[in-house]
């Protein structure tokens, strides 16, 4: 993560700043030294710090943070994260970007945590998908993880899994891990293969191929995901997907599933709300 943080803090404030902050530039001289703290508004878990670090050194090597608060931290109105001392002019123009950040892996982070703590008691492990914001999917799936969520495939390159359309188009289950095999074998590739199934007659297929590191329910109601468990009996990983809302996320754990998959840890999270204001 660490080279590609870099290119992607050179993007966002290429975004930002463009030619220029002229609001700041034109009333705030250059010598003015300033401090502001990041002040948390909403009770939930912080997350971003340690990025926000990398931003502050990345456009200002002067500024100096006086940290309180660390990643994962579960924090209530009115904490301070953290101080940053230094020319004021830095301080404004990279007060948005830390912020947008910090607030975001915030929010995803503190949704995580509510899977996490409701998953408590039992095997199973909170997973996020790929369903990301293009070009943030490494920061949220640290804030995942920061959550104490468990990361899914980090993208298409490091596992192969075998969703519905792969299967259809590859003329069947047994055609697709065959076909999955070959191309690890040929590519000297070390990848897990997960299979995606829809109903009974799927599954049956997978248990008979074999040949695959887990498989994945999808739109299984709970009977029958705790059906499908018990025909699996502990030969693959298994993993609960589709329509799970946080409402029934326990009812399918207790199935016995060791993952459950959950894209709303990261598509549809409402951002912590904080701010990063002047110390007096």
């Amino acid at each position: 993560m660490s080279e590609n943080l870099n290119e992607l803090i050179k993007l966002w404030f290429a975004e930002d700043i463009g030619d220029g902050d002229h609001t700041t530039l034109s009333c705030i001289p250059d010598t003015a030294m300033g401090k502001s703290q990041l002040i948390v508004k909403e009770n939930g878990v912080i997350a971003g710090i340690e990025v926000a670090k990398r931003v502050f050194a990345a456009f200002d090597s002067t500024l100096k943070m006086t940290q309180f608060l660390h990643d994962g931290d579960e924090v209530k109105v009115g904490d301070v994260a953290f101080v940053v001392e230094g020319k004021i002019q830095s301080l404004l123009q990279t007060e948005r970007l830390m912020l947008n950040i910090m607030q975001r892996m915030s929010g995803v982070a503190t949704t995580t945590r509510s899977y996490v703590k409701l998953l408590e008691g039992t095997k199973c492990r909170v997973l996020d998908t790929r369903k990301t914001t293009p070009g943030l999917r490494l920061l949220e799936k640290e804030a995942v993880k920061i959550g104490g969520g468990t990361n899914h495939r980090i993208g298409l390159f490091d596992m192969i899994l075998l969703k519905d359309n792969h299967v259809d188009f590859a003329g069947g289950i047994k055609k697709a891990i065959a076909r999955a095999k070959e191309y690890c074998a040929e590519k000297g590739k070390n990848l897990k293969i997960e299979i995606e199934v829809r109903n009974f007659t799927e599954l049956e297929e997978v248990l008979e191929v074999g040949g695959v590191d887990r498989i994945m329910l999808d739109n299984f109601t709970p009977e029958n995901t705790r059906r499908a468990v018990e025909l699996i009996a502990g030969r693959y990983e298994t993993e609960s997907s589709g329509g799970i809302t946080f409402d029934t996320l326990r009812t399918y754990a207790e199935c016995g599933v060791d993952f459950i998959s959950v894209g709303a840890l990261t598509h549809s999270v409402k951002s912590l709300d904080m701010s990063f204001k002047a110390v007096e």
